[in-house]
């Protein structure tokens, strides 16, 4: 046995479990875990400006790939309760993430000594696990067992705290023979799976509903083969968006009452029967459950037994994980393939609406509206893109208009939405997918939150392009504020006495010249105020990306007020703007529009 540092430990157990991509920041409660860090060099480091920012760092790292782990660092006291906004997002949405957490002396736990705070406390109900651990020897089988517990059943956060004096207790230690702890995943019988089949082949319409945790077990080939062998519709939830490409012809649409596709709410609604696979009957999915359940069949599959009726009850429900229930599908439908029944009929009535049913994307309107600029990306930006983005109109309106192609190409803080999450987070998505393009879209105020983290993509050279649409409101909830017939407290414009504006300019008033911000802070930046010079705005922003490798932020001006399409039921939608009647209207859809 070796003799060493509980943090010598920890760091070579870190690098065996794969989990060598961290993002923090120092102080003096981590300095020994730091230390250690430094002495090994098998683990990258990536210093973030605020560690709320580092929390979304690590959690965008990890979903970047099937089985990564991202690890957020901190010092005592405040920096472990910055990381909680950080480890909701990632619980929320089953994301398996590291927290790292210093802690002043055991001794001094009781005496509210300085940055001494119970921060496991505190996250136990953002994590799966929280402990602060207060024997040294107990270091490694802990961390032993947290990452068995990130990973099984449902994935999500845990967050270790450790004593300044028990990172720097000797103990006794031989990485040679440690061995990651089995994972626990349930998997469905082949009794369940034939039940379900027989539920499905009963049905003349069913759906496919595939939720995020599909893409959480790497099962996103399989669905599209059981999707095929079946000829099933399937329509991806948010978090699952991109399990099959956007122009496959069993990709029906998403459903909901916000981040939905006209022809995907009104396919589904014509289903009856809805097998939904790793999700979770979120609301903004569903909508009023009346409408949503109104004539249906549902058959609920999960690797959290918990998920199983928590929404609404299902007619039937399998606790396994989303991979182990496709494979068992599939073995019964290829059995049984001589009956199972033609579908293509309703596969072929799916793709009809998803070329009749679409919204403008075409406005030439100054200001733009927001409709213009995801068209344009669309154009600008490549099917292997991987968009990044939270919540506010701009996401909303993302995901009616945008195109996804591949799984983990949608990166979506689905369930919290914390504002500022998307830069931190596509700087760990760049960490996580090296060369690759990386697009984020942020409203102003989402921008705004943690603006200061794109000095870190300047400092790590980690690029990117930020697309800020910016009406200079607070555009998701003066929407909102609409059924109080008032407008309060969330205009963000003002004149700027630092950004004189030329009489040819839109942007006069609209208060935060994110330009400047963004160069101040080592990033490239450009503003385009005309939709004519979006395709040039975006062409130069890849540009400068390839030749700064810095993050680019391009700042698109829109029309302070525009109202996103939605509604409380899935039948009952409100369309604020003009609907496509031609092609033209929409020349970035899937299908060409038909009359």
């Amino acid at each position: 046995m070796t003799r060493m540092r509980a943090v010598d430990a920890i760091v070579q157990i870190l690098i065996k479990e794969g989990a060598d991509e961290a993002f923090g920041l120092p102080g003096a409660a981590i300095n020994p875990l730091y230390s250690a860090m430094r002495a090994n060099g098998g683990i990258r480091h990536t210093l973030a400006r605020h560690v709320e920012g580092a929390s979304h760092m690590a959690d965008g790292y990890s979903r970047t790939g099937d089985g990564r782990i991202g690890v957020c660092l901190g010092t005592s006291g405040p920096a472990g309760t910055d990381m909680i906004t950080g480890l909701y997002a990632a619980i929320a949405d089953s994301i398996p993430m590291l927290c790292i957490t210093g802690q002043a002396p055991i001794a001094k736990l009781d005496k509210e000594d300085f940055q001494a705070v119970d921060i496991a406390s505190i996250a136990k109900p953002v994590t799966k696990f929280a402990k602060t651990v207060l024997e040294g020897a107990q270091v490694p089988g802990v961390f032993q067992s947290a990452f068995q517990i990130m990973r099984s059943g449902r994935p999500g956060p845990v967050l270790i705290d450790l004593p300044f004096d028990v990172q720097m207790t000797e103990i006794e230690f031989d990485i040679d023979t440690y061995e990651p702890l089995p994972v626990a995943k349930p998997a469905a019988t082949r009794a369940q799976a034939e039940k379900v089949l027989d539920m499905l082949v009963a049905s003349k319409h069913p759906a496919i509903i595939a939720g995020g945790g599909i893409v959480n077990s790497g099962a996103s080939a399989k669905l599209v083969e059981l999707a095929e062998t079946l000829g099933v519709p399937v329509f991806p939830t948010l978090m699952g968006w991109g399990v099959l490409p956007d122009d496959h012809p069993l990709a029906a649409g998403l459903v909901g009452i916000q981040t939905s596709q006209r022809y995907g709410n009104a396919s589904f609604l014509e289903s009856d029967f809805v097998l939904g696979i790793g999700n979770r009957w979120a609301n903004r999915h569903t909508g009023g459950l009346d409408t949503y359940r109104k004539g249906r069949t549902f058959v609920h599959v999960d690797i959290e037994p918990t998920q199983i009726g928590r929404v609404f009850a299902p007619d039937y429900g399998v606790v396994s994980d989303a991979g182990a229930f496709i494979d068992a599908l599939l073995e019964a439908a290829r059995d049984r393939v001589a009956e199972l029944p033609d579908y293509n009929g309703w596969a072929e009535e799916c793709r009809d609406r998803k070329a009749r049913l679409q919204r403008k994307t075409n406005f030439d309107t100054v200001p733009m509206k927001p409709h213009r600029v995801y068209q344009e990306m669309l154009s600008a930006f490549d099917r292997d893109t991987t968009f990044v983005t939270t919540i506010g109109l701009s996401q909303i309106a993302g995901a009616q208009l945008l195109h996804v192609y591949g799984p983990r190409k949608w990166i979506n803080a689905g369930q919290a939405g914390p504002l500022g999450w998307t830069g931190p987070a596509a700087l760990g998505v760049v960490r996580g997918k090296p060369g690759e393009q990386v697009v984020a879209l942020s409203g102003d105020y989402d921008f705004q939150f943690m603006i200061e983290e794109l000095a870190v993509g300047a400092q790590h050279k980690l690029p990117y392009i930020h697309v800020v649409v910016n009406n200079s409101y607070l555009g998701l909830i003066r929407q909102s504020q609409r059924g109080f017939e008032m407008d309060y407290e969330v205009s963000l414009a003002f004149d700027n006495v630092n950004t004189p504006q030329d009489s040819s300019s839109i942007a006069t008033g609209y208060g935060v010249d994110h330009v400047k911000v963004a160069e101040g802070l080592g990033a490239k930046a450009l503003r385009v105020e005309r939709p004519e010079d979006l395709a040039a705005g975006f062409a130069e922003a890849q540009r400068l990306r390839d030749e700064f490798q810095v993050p680019v932020v391009v700042e698109v001006i829109l029309e302070r007020v525009t109202n996103i399409a939605m509604g409380a039921d899935l039948d009952t939608m409100n369309e604020f703007e003009d609907l496509a009647t031609s092609p033209a209207d929409a020349p970035e859809a899937i299908y060409a529009l038909l009359d």
